[in-house]
């Protein structure tokens, strides 16, 4: 509890200081996100250790990565995910909750092979699959919004 408290406190302030340096190191940050279906139906979320709730598996794209290199990288790296398949775009968002500067490219994957249970480390702290109606209490307004439009018929956003 003490983490988690600690966490939400600093939270803001570390985000605030990484993105004063992101001004400066780049004129936008691009991200990428995946929802990523199993044959079950469930959905796959991960638990940061530097950011709270539970959210879809990306993060930003590095110089010299595609949007689809960035996406099976990061999927690799937060769940022991890979693309079997490519994976379908959904689309772009402007996630104006980060900076004026964020967007997040989101794809939904549903051809993928995880060879294994990927063990927690200092970024991820959990992560599974989730039933939609049984989806993590504090899973984040976006992660929900994003569910929401790729399997509920939701209209789609522009904003993340």
């Amino acid at each position: 509890m003490r983490l988690a408290a600690a966490r939400r406190r600093v939270e803001p302030a570390i985000r605030r200081l990484m993105h004063f340096y992101w001004r400066f190191a780049r004129a936008m940050t691009l991200g990428v996100r995946a929802l990523v279906i199993d044959d079950q139906g469930r959905i796959f979320l991960v638990k940061h250790s530097y950011i709270s709730g539970w959210h879809l598996p990306g993060g930003g794209v590095e110089t010299g990565e595609t949007l689809r290199q960035a996406l099976a990288r990061e999927l690799l790296e937060e769940g022991n995910i890979e693309l079997t398949e490519p994976p379908h775009f959904h689309g772009m968002f402007f996630n104006v909750r980060v900076s004026r500067r964020d967007h997040v490219a989101l794809f939904v994957v549903h051809a993928f092979r995880q060879r294994g249970i990927p063990k927690p480390n200092h970024e991820i702290v959990a992560h599974g699959f989730f039933a939609l109606d049984a989806l993590p209490n504090d899973t984040s307004a976006a992660t929900r919004a994003r569910i929401a439009e790729v399997l509920g018929g939701a209209p789609v956003s522009e904003r993340w």
